[in-house]
């Protein structure tokens, strides 16, 4: 395979997959076998030129301030049932659905507002919620700087029984208002922990 063809690919696949997946030190080496000294079909360059351009052209464009909000809440959602595990999921799923999920909307889409749409693409989601008894339910930060913190507490007023209150903070005043999401009962027994 001709050395062009090769770096075109690798940058293909590094533009379609965001750099999260290289291609193997296999695709650097120069293999001067018989396969490669056949001619190349012109449908194949024209296909491979073709699939470059578009992928770059994709790339260029970044996503619509639709699709990342939607995404956000898609990642919103899972992370959120991975936080609650299979015990306390069952129990608060659908108010969560009804009470914080729309909230979760609004926060993410007030906090992000100042970014360009070609920026958006530069923002992601922490993989994991915190587990045990911690708060963290997912951050979405830029560039390893935590831009929004979505969290949820156990708040147990006097003779009420147990109530998770989900807020988040933000990048603007250092993390240290809270921005109330809403609240769930849980009941008066104590919950178990996140992830159980």
């Amino acid at each position: 395979m001709p050395n062009w063809i090769r770096k075109s690919l690798v940058v293909f696949v590094s533009i379609l997959t965001f750099g999260l997946v290289s291609p193997s030190p296999s695709t650097f080496l120069n293999n001067n076998s018989d396969n490669d000294k056949k001619p190349i079909d012109e449908r194949e360059m024209s296909f491979a030129r073709e699939s470059i351009e578009e992928a770059i052209l994709t790339d260029s464009k970044g996503i619509s301030r639709e699709e990342f909000i939607s995404d956000m809440l898609k990642r919103a959602e899972e992370q959120s049932y991975l936080k609650f595990g299979s015990k306390i999921k069952p129990v608060i799923e659908d108010e969560f659905r009804l009470v914080v999920l729309p909230n979760m909307e609004k926060a993410i889409s007030e906090v992000t507002s100042i970014f360009p749409e070609e920026e958006l693409s530069y923002l992601n989601v922490t993989e994991l919620p915190s587990s045990g008894t911690s708060e963290r339910i997912f951050h979405i930060s830029r560039q390893n700087e935590d831009i929004i913190r979505f969290h949820v507490r156990r708040d147990r007023p006097p003779q009420e029984g147990y109530y998770f209150n989900f807020h988040y903070h933000t990048y603007h005043d250092q993390f240290q208002t809270h921005y109330t999401l809403g609240e769930i009962y849980w009941d008066k027994n104590t919950p178990p922990k996140w992830m159980s």
